[in-house]
């Protein structure tokens, strides 16, 4: 059968799911439908006319270069396509972003015919996405005296790509539509367990929220023809939990509008909205595609006569309702006013929505387009000999005389690009910087490939010091779709210049070791830029962004990303830490003591500065992670010197395992981060530039001293599933002691892994099980409990120390590389499972736990439907808590009481913390 045949084949099984044909992205497929389309006389013509046209993807794929060498060949009159005339063969050129388009364009345009060169320069015009390979065929081109290369470039120094393009309309109006009361997770725009499709647009697109709320929303289409659906998060944040580029891809599908007319399914500038604003991260992927994120404002706290804040039952404070946003109400929104409207009355001030940076993104259609488009002017300008002067806004640049730099503004200050040498810039400014390392995950990797194709990026930016692409989203189960999609990613991304996972030459073994655990490790300098695929991109060392699957590809193809300097909050300790406390309850209880502090989440936003002293690295880790849960932008580490040493001594062993492996390419980047760390520890020891400190006069939004000596028992990340407020469930907020359960509180599963453990809890959990055997002669589990060590390092290292047999002891299943399961696990019986490194049961895109069941999980996801899903007659719970209450809950096979757990932690070390010695 030909690959047409095969085509048609797909198209007919996707019909039955009630799928279009997928978009085509084999340049081979295309070769057989230009055959086809010159057979003028083939039945199949016309439907593959239409795939040609209308269903071929863009960029750098291989079907893309087919396609634009076709439309030059029509341009060029060497062939003849009756329904694709020269004209429509340019516009056609025009839509597909770089790559292989721009070279035939400049083929074109520096080629011997007039007419077709002014033809191509026109189009040249609007084109942002050209790599250094295109710009400098211009510039040769203009400097051997070519008059098109020259009106071309004067073009670019003007960004008349830009600035021709149409502005925002002054009103949009817009149709509510509550996608979720309380804070909405981006698991329910697009869910953890599609995670495979997500590069299948249309068919991702079928999972957001659910098939009746697609219904309502087209139905608001339909009834508003002239109004934009607005998702809203009512009574709380939208997008909280993950960046999601998927996320937003779903929504832009249902209620954005469509990019291009011959790409399908990639739609751009949706418009969403919370009572509680945006997640910091996913405002950001809102951006990529020019899409609006508002901040209601809709729910008030309720005061009474003495303007006291009036609170409920729980304490919390009670909310009133400043304005209506139900379901199918019609507002308008004006971008000059930067006012929400119901016809004549204003609602809310929503500028924050409107800077000049963002009202730039829509009208270019999303960040990448500015991002490229002022590197084009700038090499432009500098060609033509002209002054640098932006036709985009000018940065914001906020700098206070007098006024120390915090941590996070010291690293931006250190990593600025563009701005004016010796100014200071304080929070507030906007600063495009330089990325050190970047990291990509296998579920959103697939994303972040075809991103890096439509974008026209062949070759990971020259000043990334280092970038990984992870398997550990899809590790536990080796399923037929893993095994589709993996090898696919893993070629792409070696090719591109990542260190791989998996080797596609399978020259070494596959690992999947968690992304953040191995990101970790290659930041090697305390005041590196960190930017990766997951929302747990938050290193102990250095400033790290978890961001969108766009934005990881604009870092890797350009090694920047620009985004405003955020404001800190100040964490540091006083007290002493109880023994039987795990670090997982100091990190728990700053989410408490701050809440019981300030009543709102003052770390909602903003970068965490956490002052944790004498932490290493892996173990800090635990506090860095959970602050994507706290809503927090960031965080940073201030670490002491020797402590800082330690950990970099740490990870150079850990990268230097990865080069034994044979996972260092042929630019020695592993070798690379090595040498940088050593350089790092040198100055650390010479005095010369010691460990990341903020100074002493820095300002911070807010300041929380969290008091160590009050930490008396275990406290758990409780979902709240039953808080009659709606809202109240599922956040990060509702912390307890364990002691509030009774001991009372049936657990049905116990999980022990994810980034947020380290080699530490694996032997906390060894020691707990030989306590338990000599206090009870055997050990006996009351609920099933899986563990999922972070990486194979920790693994290899246990089994070094004596550990895993242990852990092997007591174990009823443990994983095997060799024969990895091929099918999600659907009943656990009682005992303990020691599975494959990775996210496990964390991502909930694999395994599970059983409908309805209690879980109590070291994780860091409580959302519903995760970790675990609803049953008919009971919610699913994900409580989150520290490993040794993970152990003890499945062994009892309830919470116990914290005489039970003092008793069973008796005598182990759990952790040796105490704050910094002196304050900075």
């Amino acid at each position: 059968m030909s690959l047409y045949d095969d085509y048609l084949a797909e198209i007919a099984n996707r019909h039955t799911q009630g799928l279009s044909p997928k978009p085509i992205d084999d340049g081979a497929l295309i070769v057989e439908l230009i055959a086809l389309i010159e057979d003028t006389g083939n039945a199949n013509r016309e439907d593959a006319l239409k795939f040609f046209i209308y269903n071929t993807l863009p960029g750098t794929t291989s079907a893309a270069g087919v396609k634009a060498a076709f439309l030059k060949e029509i341009i060029l009159g060497k062939a003849s396509v009756a329904e694709i005339s020269p004209e429509f063969a340019f516009e056609l050129l025009s839509h597909m972003k770089g790559g292989p388009s721009v070279e035939v364009l400049l083929d074109l345009a520096l080629g011997q015919d007039a007419q077709i060169a002014a033809k191509a320069a026109e189009v040249l015009k609007t084109q942002v996405f050209l790599y250094d390979a295109d710009t400098a065929r211009l510039g040769k081109a203009y400097e051997d005296g070519n008059a098109v290369a020259r009106e071309i470039l004067q073009s670019y120094a003007k960004a008349e790509f830009f600035t021709k393009l149409p502005d925002i309309e002054e009103e949009i109006k817009v149709v509510t539509y509550i996608a979720g009361e309380g804070d909405i997770s981006t698991d329910l725009l697009s869910p953890g367990n599609q995670a495979h499709s997500r590069s299948d647009r249309e068919l991702h697109g079928k999972c957001m929220i659910t098939p009746e709320a697609q219904a309502e929303i087209t139905a608001l289409k339909e009834k508003h023809p002239d109004a934009r659906v607005m998702l809203i998060a009512e009574k709380g944040t939208m997008g909280v939990g993950s960046s999601r580029m998927s996320g937003v891809n779903n929504v832009a599908l249902w209620a954005g509008k469509q990019a291009s007319p011959y790409v399908p399914f990639v739609n751009i500038a949706p418009v969403v909205a919370g009572t509680n604003g945006i997640s910091p991260i996913f405002l950001t992927t809102v951006g990529v595609t020019g899409g609006i994120g508002l901040d209601l404002k809709n729910w008030v706290k309720k005061t009474d006569e003495n303007g006291e804040v009036v609170k409920d039952g729980y304490g919390d404070p009670m909310l009133e309702q400043a304005y209506s946003v139900e379901t199918g109400k019609v507002l308008t929104i004006n971008t000059r006013e930067k006012k929400l409207y119901e016809g004549d009355t204003e609602l809310a001030d929503v500028s924050s929505a409107f800077t000049a940076q963002k009202m730039e993104f829509m009208k270019a259609g999303g960040s990448y387009a500015v991002v490229f488009g002022k590197k084009l002017q700038s090499f432009a300008q500098t060609t033509l000999g002209l002054p640098l002067e932006s036709a985009y806004a000018p940065n914001r640049e906020i700098s206070h005389e007098g006024q120390g730099l915090s941590a996070v503004e010291k690293i931006f200050n250190r990593n600025a690009l563009g701005t004016e040498p010796g100014k200071v810039l304080h929070a507030g400014s906007d600063v495009r910087v330089g990325v050190n390392i970047v990291g990509s995950q296998d579920t959103t990797g697939l994303m972040t490939a075809q991103e890096l194709e439509a974008m026209a990026a062949t070759v990971i930016a020259p000043t990334v010091d280092g970038a990984y692409q992870s398997g550990c989203h899809t590790a536990s189960v080796w399923d037929a779709k893993a095994q589709t999609n993996i090898p696919k990613l893993m070629s792409f991304m070696n090719k591109f210049g990542l260190i791989t996972a998996r080797d596609p030459e399978g020259d070494y073994p596959a690992l999947t070791d968690v992304i953040h655990k191995v990101l970790n490790d290659l930041t090697v300098d305390d005041r590196d830029i960190i930017v990766g695929g997951d929302s747990h991109t938050r290193m102990s060392k250095g400033v790290a962004f978890g961001a969108d699957s766009g934005t990881v590809a604009l870092a890797l193809a350009t090694g920047e990303a620009t985004m405003p300097i955020p404001e800190s909050v100040k964490v540091t300790f006083k007290g002493t830490l109880k023994d039987h406390m795990d670090f997982r309850d100091v990190v728990h209880a700053t989410q408490a003591q701050m809440l019981k502090q300030f009543g709102d989440n003052v770390f909602q936003g903003r970068v965490i500065e956490v002052h944790i002293g004498t932490l290493l690295a892996d173990q800090a880790f635990t506090f860095t992670d959970w602050t994507a849960e706290m809503k927090a932008k960031a965080s940073i580490c201030i670490s002491e010197d020797e402590t800082l040493i330690e950990s970099l001594e740490i990870a150079k062993s850990r990268i230097q395992i990865m080069i034994d492996k044979g996972m260092d390419n042929a630019k020695g980047v592993l070798a690379g981060l090595i040498a940088k760390a050593d350089k790092r520890i040198a100055e650390i020891r010479s005095g010369e530039v010691p460990a990341l400190r903020p100074d002493p006069n820095a300002k911070y939004a807010a300041e929380v001293v969290v008091d160590l000596d009050i930490i008396a028992e275990p406290m758990i990340a409780d979902p709240d599933v039953n808080n009659n407020d709606i809202s109240k469930r599922y956040t990060h907020d509702t912390i307890r002691p364990i002691s509030y359960y009774g001991g009372e509180k049936k657990v049905d599963l116990g999980f022990i892994g994810s980034c947020m453990v380290h080699k530490g809890d694996m032997k906390i959990l060894s020691e707990m099980l030989q306590n338990m055997e000599k206090k009870n002669g055997k050990v006996e589990f009351k609920a099933p409990l899986v563990v999922a060590p972070p990486t194979y390092n920790i693994v290899d290292e246990l089994k070094a120390e004596g550990d895993w047999d242990v852990l092997a002891k007591y174990a009823g299943f443990e994983f095997d590389d060799t024969n990895p399961k091929n099918a999600a696990r659907t009943d656990y019986e009682n005992m303990l499972y020691l599975e494959r490194p990775g996210c496990n049961l964390c991502m909930g895109n694999q395994e599970k736990a059983a409908k309805g069941d209690t879980v109590m999980a070291t994780s860091t996801r409580l959302f519903q439907g995760r970790v675990v899903e609803d049953a008919a007659d009971k919610k699913g719970e994900s409580l989150l808590s520290s490993t040794p209450v993970v152990v003890l809950s499945t062994i009892l096979g309830r919470t116990p009481t914290i005489d039970e757990y003092t008793a069973a932690v008796e005598g182990i070390n759990l952790t040796s913390y105490a704050p910094p010695s002196q304050g900075f």
